[in-house]
């Protein structure tokens, strides 16, 4: 019994020894602090899959660097508490996601661009940059702005964008920018004559515009010399505009002369009736003028772009609101009828686009313009090359697609017209009336249209 007790007192003895050996190594733990060495970027996809960095975005996955990570409890991301799996947590590092939840500008103050590490005894703070998703551009509202006027470049992400770098190199830092990122807008200076992309400078980093700022470079109607217009059989009542239909600039911002797509002896005269198809009609000279074979744009549009990556372009300007009838119908050579949506001119195998901007997702909305706004309608959008990108077995068309059908067809004139029938677009069934809409359009153009992505890192490439 003796020995019994004796060897029941020594088994208390060492558990009592064991118990608490691990309550001091937990204590020093707990108490131990975190030293980050280094943050590294994990990405399989990236040339440099395990890499230093000085900022994250949200959900990516980083490796953090250093020592005392073992016992860690909570950890912070801009405040915002970051779930991490303990089985990715040694001593030396950890593993975790940033959270797409994770606050950006939102953070508060002295806790935007922090990581916070927390255990029972202790806990570390360290300052790191993060950012949501890369910025990117969808559209700018004025391509081809005049000296003071306003430009606002819309797109995801653009949040504290403070600089502004010009085609030509020009800086601009007195900039309005969206509290959710959606836009940025700047005053145009004056002297700018290059054209090509905008880059940005915001919170979330570098973002650029497709190349199709200020870009001239591929004019084919401006009604001030750069391109031929073509007109026949004009009289005072017929949809024919010629150059006296031409009228100066409404805003007077210096554009010169532009188009009254519905003139105003037409509407002077009552305006245009519904039901009517090719109500009026703008074409280029056509055959035989040197500036409608398009060839000429190679050294700017390579032939083998993609026609998702090449659009037409042009300036609108709309100053009473237009809603409820017409459409306008954009013609790639001069073999149409100009009898608009749901006509043989829209069939698949038409080479033609309409603009109709009072429907917005099948809802008539009144359509009015504060000065001039760029349209672009990429090629990929006119019906026959829609269809063929569509068409799975189909080889996709290219700019050279494009140019080779309008030197083919026998009158080459590229044509922009008012029609008021009705038809079907959206969903939405529209009953033409008589309407007498002013519409100014002005710089007809070709323009590179592809989306630039911007690489974080110089070893990646950039799409």
């Amino acid at each position: 019994m003796k020995y019994l007790k004796y060897i029941g007192l020594l088994s208390f003895t060492l558990i009592a020894i064991c118990f608490a050996s691990c309550t001091d190594d937990d204590v020093n733990i707990q108490s131990t602090p975190i030293k980050v060495e280094q943050i590294y970027l994990e990405d399989y996809k990236s040339v440099i899959p395990d890499r230093p960095v000085d900022f994250a975005r949200l959900g990516q996955l980083i490796r953090i660097e250093g020592e005392g990570f073992l016992g860690l409890k909570k950890l912070y991301i801009n405040g915002y508490e970051t779930y991490f799996n303990l089985a990715y947590v040694t001593d030396r590092s950890m593993l975790v996601n940033v959270h797409s939840k994770t606050p950006i500008v939102d953070a508060e103050e002295d806790e935007r661009n922090t990581i916070r590490f927390v255990k029972d005894k202790t806990e570390s703070i360290i300052s790191f940059v993060i950012r949501a998703a890369s910025p990117s551009i969808s559209h700018i509202n004025n391509t081809m702005p005049q000296a003071g006027e306003t430009v606002i470049v819309y797109g995801t992400n653009l949040d504290e964008t403070t600089l502004v770098a010009l085609p030509d190199g020009t800086k601009v830092t007195n900039i309005q920018s969206d509290v959710d990122g959606k836009w940025y807008s700047f005053i145009m200076p004056d002297g700018v004559t290059a054209g090509g992309s905008i880059y940005s400078e915001g919170a979330n980093g570098t973002a650029a515009t497709p190349e199709y700022f200020n870009n001239r470079n591929c004019m084919v109607l401006d009604f001030d010399g750069n391109g031929n217009q073509g007109f026949w059989s004009w009289s005072e009542t017929g949809s024919m505009i010629n150059a006296d239909d031409l009228v100066d600039d409404p805003m007077n911002s210096g554009r010169g002369k532009c188009v009254q797509i519905v003139p105003q002896r037409l509407i002077d005269a009552g305006g245009i009736a519904a039901g009517k198809s090719r109500a009026t009609e703008c074409w280029t000279a056509g055959t035989g003028d040197e500036m409608d074979d398009w060839s000429r744009m190679y050294e700017y549009i390579p032939s083998t772009t993609p026609l998702t990556d090449v659009a037409f372009q042009f300036d609108v300007y709309v100053p009473e609101a237009w809603v409820g009838s017409g459409h306008l119908q954009i013609c790639l050579f001069n073999n149409f009828n100009f009898a608009g949506i749901g006509s043989d001119d829209d069939a698949d195998n038409k080479q033609t686009a309409f603009y109709i901007p009072w429907i917005e997702d099948g809802v008539a909305v009144p359509f009015k313009t504060e000065g001039w706004q760029t349209v672009t309608i990429p090629f990929a959008q006119f019906s026959k090359y829609a269809a063929t990108i569509a068409d799975a077995e189909a080889t996709d068309p290219s700019f050279q697609t494009v140019v080779d059908e309008r030197n083919a067809a026998t009158y080459k004139n590229f044509g922009v017209g008012f029609i008021n029938t009705d038809f079907t677009y959206q969903d939405l069934s529209v009953i033409a009336t008589t309407v007498s809409p002013k519409i100014y359009l002005d710089n007809w153009r070709i323009v590179p249209c592809k989306g630039v992505a911007i690489s974080d890192f110089n070893d990646d490439e950039t799409e």
